[in-house]
């Protein structure tokens, strides 16, 4: 199985949720997506299983999967679940975080810096993610490193769109660098604010996420 080939796929269909192409409670048919993509069933259910998990979809025992969409409530209450677990991460992270871990946070953040300096959207979303999880484990609190990679999931698609916002990927860099700082100083305060702000979607930011949704 071409994993590599589902994850695109995969990247593929949430485009297409988020264009209308696909809208709220359709069904995903395997048989007519192995068509579209000129693949075998296989890359096609790998890929809605990495929907589902991510809960842009939704399968049904018997009758298949669904695109499922949240609303404009249920987004802005995950988003702001993520920007408190975030913030509880770096919080611990600050005086936790071992020496090695801070050199991998680096090395993803100069990553980040090559993907914006090639306008690389897809790679700088994969750093990104990386150097969110550094953090995760960098709280040693192992319960709270599942919660908040279970949400970091959840809201995939969503980050990622944001990420195409333009100037979104310079302001991401900027924070990435205060959270660097707080975290290399021990600042617990700073980590917390830095992350909480850089991960909440609020005001003229969520309404060009919702708007880029067209349901």
């Amino acid at each position: 199985m071409d994993i590599r080939r589902a994850d695109k796929i995969a990247q593929t269909l949430e485009q297409l949720v988020f264009s209308g192409t696909y809208r709220d409670g359709e069904r995903l048919d395997e048989l007519k997506l192995a068509e579209q993509f000129k693949v075998s069933r296989t890359p096609i259910r790998e890929a809605l299983h990495v929907l589902v998990a991510s809960g842009m979809a939704e399968q049904i025992p018997r009758r298949g999967v669904f695109v499922r969409q949240p609303g404009p409530v249920e987004l802005m209450e995950m988003f702001e679940t993520m920007a408190e677990l975030e913030a509880a991460c770096g919080r611990l992270a600050a005086t936790r975080i071992t020496e090695d871990m801070l050199a991998q946070l680096v090395e993803a953040n100069v990553n980040c810096h090559q993907a914006v300096e090639n306008l690389d959207h897809d790679l700088y979303y994969d750093e990104n993610e990386r150097f969110h999880q550094i953090i995760y484990r960098g709280s040693a609190n192992g319960y709270l490193e599942k919660q908040a990679l279970q949400l970091q999931n959840r809201l995939r698609a969503y980050r990622r769109m944001q990420l195409r916002f333009r100037g979104r990927l310079d302001q991401s860099m900027a924070e990435h660098l205060e959270i660097v700082s707080a975290l290399q100083n021990e600042d617990a305060d700073r980590a917390a604010n830095a992350l909480r702000s850089h991960v909440a979607v609020q005001g003229e930011k969520f309404h060009r996420l919702m708007a880029s949704l067209k349901n």
